[in-house]
């Protein structure tokens, strides 16, 4: 199972960089089992384990070491007289059933795998490494560094246990995900102080947990921290309804792109604080769908809607309000990066002012020119573009601008049409509000 190979390439790692010899059951019962269970806390809940069955009156916060020794005492023997692993003691395995397996089963095949009892103890290993996000997925990479930062992870977060009364616990894949977010910041992360500005924590009715983080920000985090182009990880859901959505390819220079062309175009203080508005248009599931995790699945939200004409669609950037603005830029990045081409940045831009200019240049005519214009911007595909286009050539000044475009919109393949038309229009509004000083208004019939 996964989780058992999650677990085999993390020992490999931590055995290699501390230089030790540690074996699964070793591991588990001199690092893993202190950390995690010998506390009245613990740091991961695993159902129908012998870690969480109570005997009558006991309760985990109250259970003694000599208590918890016992629980960790009747795990292992349980291990040793396994022959069929299930999920009370190998998570990530398939629930206990006779004829087919539960709901609650989840990552199984129906594979003849031989399974040793060192696949059980790295399965609770490789469960814990899973990065929890919001929506209720997970991920596990196989990336031994990443494995090797949420150990690093592991250790902090039993110190915020300990040393908080209201905080709960059994939120470690949560925590994972928080923790490689703040991690992976760039310029935000000081290795002597790694919990310096980092406050993942909520306030619930009950007490403190740890909030769920974006799984945009996780990934952008990798994105910035590897340079591989390309990373693999397996995205699943445990829980009372287990999901196994598959292993996933994530593109780490798509996701990059974007970031980079904002930075470098608007300043990377601005593009810093452009990160929460990345990936919002889709949820993660529904980017899992599309088989791999790009620049597609980067996409704004609020964008699509300027992308058609069905409705008239008003966009409106006060001026001062830099958080609209922001918003606004992020649009125009996606829609370069989907494009793949920062000549069309420059192009788009130019072809924008040249209609601009058309408008402005005769005050009697502006409402017509502004119609000839406008009709220009609401088009979405190559035909009726290159038809609205001709009703100005013949009185625009900047002719070789017009026919320029026109020649890259003829060549352009017709996927990616609309984004430059978009791109374009985004363009236009961006210019009518620095020259009308008002409210940026982007009408589209």
């Amino acid at each position: 199972m996964i989780t058992a190979t999650i677990g085999k390439i993390f020992l490999e790692a931590y055995n290699k960089k501390f230089g030790s010899s540690y074996d699964a059951k070793s591991f588990f019962v001199d690092v893993y089992y202190p950390l995690f269970f010998d506390s009245n806390k613990y740091l991961q809940w695993i159902q129908n384990s012998p870690f969480v069955q109570m005997e009558k009156g006991q309760k985990v916060e109250t259970l003694t070491q000599a208590e918890r020794k016992e629980k960790l005492q009747k795990f292992i023997q349980k291990v040793e007289d396994c022959n069929k692993p299930d999920a009370s003691i190998a998570p990530g395995f398939p629930a206990s059933e006779e004829k087919e397996f539960a709901t609650t089963s989840g990552q199984v095949t129906n594979l003849n795998f031989s399974t040793s009892k060192d696949d059980i103890y790295l399965s609770w290993l490789g469960s814990s490494l899973g990065v929890g996000l919001q929506g209720g997925l997970s991920i596990l990479f196989s990336d031994k560094q990443i494995l090797l930062d949420l150990f690093d992870g592991w250790q902090l977060y039993r110190k915020v246990i300990n040393e908080n009364d209201k905080m709960k616990g059994n939120q470690v894949n949560t925590w994972n995900g928080q923790w490689l977010a703040h991690c992976y910041d760039q310029g935000n992360f000081f290795i002597e102080q790694p919990m310096a500005g980092f406050y993942p924590l909520e306030s619930t009715k009950d007490g403190m947990s740890v909030a769920t983080q974006s799984w945009i920000k996780v990934i952008i985090g990798i994105s910035k921290q590897f340079k591989n182009p390309k990373m693999t990880g397996f995205v699943y859901n445990l829980g009372q309804t287990n999901t196994s959505v598959g292993f996933i390819p994530f593109s780490l220079d798509h996701i990059r792109r974007p970031i980079q062309l904002y930075a470098k175009l608007f300043g990377v203080d601005e593009g810093k604080k452009a990160e929460d508005l990345w990936g919002t248009e889709k949820g993660f599931r529904t980017c899992c769908q599309k088989g791999a995790i790009g620049i597609e699945a980067m996409q704004p939200k609020g964008l699509r809607q300027y992308m058609t004409t069905d409705k008239d669609k008003t966009v409106k950037l006060p001026k001062n309000d830099e958080k609209q603005i922001i918003n606004f830029h992020t649009y125009q990045i996606w829609l370069l990066a989907m494009l793949n081409n920062e000549e069309l940045w420059t192009k788009s831009k130019e072809f924008a002012q040249a209609l601009q200019d058309y408008v402005n240049k005769d005050k009697k005519l502006s409402t017509k020119r502004g119609n000839f214009v406008k009709n220009i911007l609401t088009v979405t595909s190559k035909k009726t573009f290159l038809s609205a286009l001709s009703e100005i050539a013949p009185d625009i000044e900047s002719f070789n601008m017009i026919e320029e475009n026109a020649k890259i919109i003829h060549m352009m393949p017709s996927d990616n049409v609309p984004y430059y038309l978009t791109l374009i229009r985004f363009h236009y509004a961006g210019l009518s509000n620095r020259n009308n000083k008002q409210a940026l208004q982007l009408e589209l019939n």
